[in-house]
């Protein structure tokens, strides 16, 4: 077995550290070409933080493993909201701000809703892709724009992506932003472009890795995916919300969550549709969406009531996510 755990884990790990490369490399160049931090949240950190779950799930329904694929998608979702969100709001209790509750949260639920009845009624197309990216891009323009504006008025943004440019920038002084023309944009460039090296060699592991290991065990490959695969795609968010838990900065790690279910379904499954139209698995149309929807009205109508997320509700969100395992695992 140690042929199977090895690409496995490995892949993991370059998955996660490139990731980290990319999305610090992307906003070094773009903090020292003079972009705003509301651009780079908006499309290099929510986009970078989303390029491992992109090219594991391509490059998983290039292998003819559409239940890795998918089970990526659907599971990198259920684990934002179960495991990720649960453990920060067990770190920090999360404040909620209405107006990212109305449009991400909505938007969230959306997009879940949408997918889970389209892979019901058909196929996947190339026609369901691109309506998808087509959506993400509409989306990004209408929060970039309600994000201008907001920005100026009342000196806080309420977008996902931004929240986490922050909180990087929090976290690494490097990143805040610098005048145009400092030295350094050619180390940024090779950071951001070792970073995106990493994670296509680890994505292309990961997959062999994980399809050997669902034959090797007797389960479907779509169990990998929804599990192992889906967690270790989603260490990007999940490092993003346990740093913004610890420095009691709850809202971030709600903004990160509902910014990724987003950027996952309709961007991710949009180019997995759209280079590889399929079926989505069986078991995962049958059961997975379901959970995705359920959990997800669960985070909105939580919030929505109490304004806040407890640590007593992050416990039961993390006991949740082990009854899930528990009944997903043969």
């Amino acid at each position: 077995m140690v042929d199977v755990w090895l690409p496995l884990f490995g892949g993991l790990a370059l998955l996660i550290a490139g990731g980290e490369l990319l999305v610090r490399g992307a906003v070094r160049v773009a903090t020292q070409l003079g972009v705003s931090p509301l651009v780079i949240g908006l499309t290099l950190v929510g986009f970078g933080t989303s390029t491992p779950e992109l090219v594991t799930s391509a490059q998983a329904v290039l292998a003819d493993a559409p239940g890795i694929a998918y089970g990526n998608i659907v599971g990198s979702n259920i684990a934002n909201i179960l495991l990720i969100l649960g453990l920060a709001a067990l770190l920090s209790p999360i404040a909620i701000a209405p107006a990212a509750l109305k449009r991400d949260g909505l938007v969230m639920i959306a997009v879940a809703i949408a997918f889970a009845a389209l892979a019901a009624a058909m196929p996947l197309g190339r026609v369901a892709g691109l309506a998808a990216l087509s959506a993400l891009m509409l989306y990004v323009y209408l929060a970039f724009r309600q994000e201008r504006v907001a920005v100026p008025a009342t000196g806080e943004a309420h977008s996902a992506a931004y929240d986490k440019s922050l909180a990087l920038q929090e976290a690494d002084p490097t990143l805040a932003p610098k005048r145009r023309g400092q030295n350094g944009l050619l180390v940024s460039l090779v950071i951001a472009v070792g970073g995106l090296a990493l994670i296509l060699v680890g994505g292309n592991f990961l997959v062999d890795g994980a399809v050997e290991l669902a034959r090797g065990l007797g389960v479907s490959e779509a169990v990998i995916g929804l599990t192992i695969v889906a967690v270790g795609t989603s260490m990007p968010e999940l490092v993003t919300s346990i740093v913004a838990g610890l420095k009691r900065q709850g809202d971030v790690a709600l903004g990160n969550v509902m910014g990724s279910n987003i950027y996952n379904v309709l961007g991710i499954g949009g180019f997995t549709a759209l280079i590889a139209p399929g079926e989505v698995p069986a078991e995962i149309v049958g059961f997975d969406n379901l959970v995705m929807v359920a959990v997800s009205l669960a985070l909105l109508l939580a919030a929505w009531t109490g304004q806040r997320i407890s640590r007593w509700e992050g416990g039961l969100l993390l006991t949740g996510y082990v009854g899930y395992l528990w009944l997903t695992w043969p």
